[in-house]
């Protein structure tokens, strides 16, 4: 098994690609140890001195570190451990899929979070999964699109940038009634 190397825009984060389906359509980001419990592959990472967050994509691996380690020292601990886990046939996840989380929405406004959810998953998704990360909507209120960075983008000094100047401007100019976007944490 090859497993490939990729840099982000996140100087702390690296995203790996084994060559092989991950999560599929879905995705799973883990923000530290004590959230990762249902998922081998992320708690056998998080047993790594240094990983400080993990994201699991659809056919990649995000690894977040924290500052206490450089990466020529965490990444072939990073590499061993996918490599083990998926050359033993183990499950990236166990048991169901966590629940789709809440998302602020007026009934009224359900034509303009349909566009905006397409844009986002045709144009804004792709891109930052190529970067290592995920953009999930959240919410619409007021003309404010609510969106949650996870992976390589949670953190990212770019990622401030991306939704200010990137996807709120795109936005703003597909859906006229958008004014603004901002970034909540979970």
């Amino acid at each position: 098994m090859f497993i490939e190397t990729e840099g982000t825009p996140n100087p702390a984060t690296l995203k790996f690609l084994p060559g092989r389906d991950v999560m599929g359509a879905s995705t799973a980001d883990f923000a530290s140890s004590d959230t990762a419990a249902r998922s081998p592959l992320a708690s056998a990472l998080f047993d790594l001195p240094g990983v400080a967050r993990v994201f699991l994509g659809g056919d990649f691996v995000t690894v977040t570190k924290t500052d206490a380690i450089d990466w020529p020292a965490l990444k072939p601990q990073v590499l061993g451990v996918l490599m083990e886990h998926f050359v033993s046939g183990r499950p990236v996840i166990e048991g169901r899929a966590e629940a789709t989380a809440f998302e602020d929405v007026s009934p009224e406004d359900a034509e303009i979070v349909a566009q905006i959810k397409e844009l986002l998953d045709t144009r804004v998704r792709p891109a930052v999964a190529g970067d290592g990360g995920d953009i999930v909507f959240r919410g619409y209120r007021d003309g404010v699109v609510q969106l949650h960075m996870q992976g390589a983008c949670s953190g990212c000094p770019s990622s401030r940038a991306t939704l200010k100047h990137g996807i709120e401007n795109m936005l703003r100019h597909y859906v006229p009634e958008v004014v603004g976007v901002e970034q909540v944490e979970l």
